[in-house]
């Protein structure tokens, strides 16, 4: 089967019919006898181009006029009636919405249009090697058997493109507007602002309280979590299964069964449960005659509540890496400890040395998985302290932050509180997938998990 490299191709070699396929979509097919593929095309053309001229170009035009709206909605004295008349306005999310919308559209048409012209260069094709066209029961065999996968990945592939890049463009957009409180829709409208937001977030006028600083103070703290979150579970939970592994111990199947026991109950639930006993009028401090206030002590920049937030973390996350690690050390080759027993090493070094070194070979995609997962683990800390204590000193000038909060819970205060700042929270959701996409690709590629893929030296 002769394959085309591309739409240049087809146009600069293709016949007449080809290149007016390119104009007409279909006419191409439809030339050729390849009748319902040809009036397919022709009604894509035919509903894209209606939808462009009475409902997206003017959502386009909005994003490229450098404005996301002029006219407020509000209400007019009405002279002959004598009475006041709303106006429908502009607003400025459905703009910037129905905009990303249309482009997503467009992006599709041009893919299509592009399938429409290399088609019909193919018939040339065939047609100039003395073969027939392909009839439309043949086009459905081919689909079926030599491009199934395609047809499977299309509905993936849309849902893809509706509900995570759609709203990712969205979001990134947002990044450039002044979209918050004062700028909210539909009785305001919102306008491009640049850099304006990145400046903001990243400048250091602000003071000790300014948005820069206090962007810093919860990036440090949310390295420090999802350090001690990710690690401290993960060899915790390896020493526990060697534990248990160990020749020897007794009950080993009792004592897997009773942590899968502890992660049956759902996490919010345990969550919940633990916030009622660290509280300041808990059953913990009831049991000690104490007042500790466990999780909302600001001393020591708050360092009491982020002890028990990554103690509880352990808690609810060990067992999973307990689980794990049961299976893959079952599966270290013998022969390595054997040998190891025969060199004279003790078990501490056959530990450091076959041990370590196998499990980090085989889990090191999970601890990247896991390091993300805690940079955006947004449950621990709002069902355990909500992001608090609240500590004006370090967090104050307006920026919403609390001492145990992420990057992400501080982007969900900054999107829900009374006075929110849409603007910033999408620049600091930027923050965190370029953070988390950058750490992840260059710790993955540096691991020997992917240089020495099914190999273990």
């Amino acid at each position: 089967m002769h394959r085309t490299t591309g739409v240049i191709t087809s146009l600069k070699n293709g016949s007449a019919v080809t290149r007016l396929s390119a104009l007409f979509m279909g006419f191409g097919q439809i030339a050729r006898g390849q009748f319902v593929k040809g009036a397919t095309y022709a009604f894509v053309q035919l509903a894209f181009t209606l939808f462009i001229i009475y409902f997206g170009w003017e959502y386009i035009a909005h994003l490229f006029s450098g404005n996301l709206g002029t006219k407020l909605s509000g209400s007019v004295w009405n002279e002959e009636l004598q009475i006041f008349e709303k106006v429908k306005g502009d607003n400025s999310f459905l703009i910037l919405l129905y905009g990303v919308a249309t482009i997503v559209l467009v992006t599709i048409f041009v893919l299509v249009w592009r399938m429409n012209v290399m088609g019909s260069y193919e018939n040339d094709v065939r047609l100039n090697k003395g073969e027939r066209v392909r009839t439309l029961s043949e086009d459905m065999q081919v689909l079926v058997n030599q491009k199934f996968h395609a047809l499977l990945l299309s509905l993936p592939f849309t849902g893809l493109l509706v509900f995570t890049v759609m709203p990712l463009v969205f979001m990134v957009l947002i990044a450039f507007t002044n979209y918050d409180y004062a700028h909210m829709p539909p009785g305001k409208l919102f306008d491009w602002v640049g850099f304006a937001n990145f400046k903001t977030l990243f400048s250091l006028s602000g003071g000790t309280s300014g948005f820069a600083l206090v962007f810093l103070r919860v990036l440090v703290w949310t390295f420090v979590w999802a350090f001690f979150a990710t690690f401290t579970n993960y060899f915790l939970g390896l020493l526990i299964a060697l534990l248990i592994n160990k020749k020897g111990i007794r009950l080993k199947s009792l004592w897997r069964t009773l942590f899968v026991v502890a992660i049956a109950v759902p996490q919010f639930v345990t969550l919940l449960l633990m916030q009622k006993i660290l509280d300041g009028d808990g059953i913990l401090n009831a049991v000690l005659g104490t007042k500790i206030l466990w999780l909302t002590d600001q001393r020591y920049f708050s360092l009491l509540p982020r002890l028990m937030i990554i103690l509880v973390n352990i808690w609810i996350g060990v067992p999973y890496t307990l689980l794990m690690c049961s299976g893959i050390l079952l599966n270290v080759p013998t022969d390595y400890y054997e040998a190891a027993t025969i060199d004279g090493a003790s078990p501490v070094k056959a530990f450091f040395y076959i041990t370590m070194p196998y499990m980090f070979h085989v889990t090191t995609p999970y601890l990247i998985t896991q390091f993300v997962g805690n940079i955006n683990n947004f449950n621990v800390i709002w069902l355990l302290t909500g992001g608090g204590p609240v500590d004006n000193m370090y967090y104050g000038g307006g920026t919403q932050a609390q001492s145990t909060d992420l990057l992400v819970t501080w982007l969900y205060r900054l999107t829900t509180d009374q006075n929110p700042k849409f603007n910033v929270a999408s620049v600091i959701g930027i923050v965190i997938f370029v953070i988390s996409a950058t750490l992840s690709i260059i710790t993955y590629n540096k691991t020997s998990a992917t240089k020495n893929e099914g190999a273990f030296q």
